[in-house]
């Protein structure tokens, strides 16, 4: 029977670590992506100009932004 430490030397291990790792980046990165939106609106920026220059969906932009201005609506009803 396999203990953890030879476990963790087979292909299919290191092969499971590698694609969590890589998904995990990808993640990060729409993430961080999706923060810089209702900045990138303060500024002045349309939706697809947003969605150009960050390489997002028009759409998904558009939730983003629709979602920043309810937040921000009800913050200041507060």
């Amino acid at each position: 029977m396999f203990g953890f430490s030879e476990l963790k030397q087979t292909k299919v291990y290191q092969e499971a670590k590698q694609e969590g790792k890589q998904e995990g980046k990808a993640e990060g990165k729409l993430e961080g992506k999706l923060e810089a939106v209702p900045f990138m609106l303060s500024l002045g920026a349309t939706v697809e100009q947003i969605s150009e220059a960050l390489g997002l969906d028009v759409e998904l932009v558009r939730l983003v932004a629709a979602k920043a201005n309810a937040n921000e609506e009800q913050s200041g009803e507060s």
